[in-house]
């Protein structure tokens, strides 16, 4: 009879020892409530309460989480109707307000998440809700995090997932948006072309310039070269001169020669002369040459009545 005692003792023990031991998992925290009363939270690891007076109350997850909007239609401030859902990550920081101080938290952080979408976005208009998205998360998260402070929770994040506006204005947008791409292509050809222009003209005018200075260069040229001849020339001239007011008639001769028988090679250089009649007797050219052989050995020193270098001139029978 003490043995049948002895072992329901012991396992009375047991299970008030078993009961009084509890284990809370990692990245969750269990509320102590005795009689129905919140006493103090269990942290993760081994925790010891009074049996038949303690129990857990609420196994809050401490891990950060995400909760769906679910997909709604807002009306915008310009009167278009759009459908919009998005996601809100949060994360639990005191569980014992996550689990007494509202009802539901996951349906209370939703629900104040939806109308708080409908508010921020039923003021604004459609251009900026599709261009805007990260003011609207901003804005979301401000008013969602300040209203779930009293909960122990922290709104990490807000994002809208997709926003549908109707058929017919993603057509006018399509349409709109072509529009734009075509107006901008025409400004840039237009753009293309008017350069063209401007450089076509600019090439012009360098290139007319060169040109001018090239025909200024070339004139200079000229003017330069005819200068040195008329000073040759006029070298040329006051040495006859001064030779004939000497007493040398040779001299004369000379120029004369040298004229005469330009204007001759003019005669034969000529492409439709086939026959060269000379203005005068050949034999006045004759004895002009032999002016010029006498003013060749004058100059030279040579007393003989030979061509310089001992060389005889020949004398050609004129033609009858």
């Amino acid at each position: 009879m003490g043995l049948v005692i002895a072992g329901l003792l012991l396992f009375l023990a047991f299970v008030f020892l078993l009961s009084s031991v509890k284990v809370v998992r990692q990245g969750y925290q269990y509320t102590v409530e005795r009689f129905g009363k919140y006493t103090n939270t269990a942290q993760p690891g081994l925790t010891i309460i009074v049996p038949f007076f303690d129990r857990i109350g609420r196994r809050v997850n401490m891990m950060e989480q995400v909760l769906d909007i679910p997909g709604q239609e807002i009306i915008t401030k310009d009167n278009a109707m759009v459908a919009v859902d998005g996601v809100v990550f949060f994360q639990v920081l005191d569980a014992a307000k996550a689990a007494y101080e509202v009802s539901d938290l996951y349906v209370a952080i939703m629900q104040l998440s939806t109308t708080n979408l409908r508010t921020v976005m039923g003021s604004m208009d459609l251009d900026e809700t599709l261009s805007k998205r990260d003011e609207i998360n901003a804005r979301l998260l401000a008013v969602v995090d300040h209203a779930t402070e009293a909960w122990g929770v922290k709104i990490t994040r807000v994002e809208l997932k997709d926003i549908r506006p109707p058929a017919d204005i993603v057509n006018a947008m399509t349409r709109q948006m072509k529009a734009e791409r075509e107006k901008r292509a025409s400004i840039l050809e237009s753009e293309g072309a008017r350069q063209n222009d401007i450089n076509r003209a600019e090439g012009q005018k360098q290139s007319q310039i060169l040109e001018a200075e090239g025909r200024k260069e070339a004139a200079f040229r000229d003017a330069e070269a005819r200068e040195r001849s008329a000073q040759a020339e006029a070298t040329a001239t006051k040495l006859v001169s001064d030779a004939i007011e000497a007493g040398s008639s040779q001299s004369l001769n000379y120029f004369i020669a040298q004229k005469y028988v330009e204007a001759v090679s003019q005669f034969a250089t000529s492409p439709n002369a086939k026959t060269i009649l000379f203005p005068v007797e050949a034999t006045q050219l004759i004895g002009t040459l032999g002016g010029i052989g006498e003013l060749a050995k004058s100059a030279l020193g040579n007393g003989d009545g030979g061509a310089p270098g001992g060389t005889t001139v020949p004398r050609t029978r004129s033609p009858q």
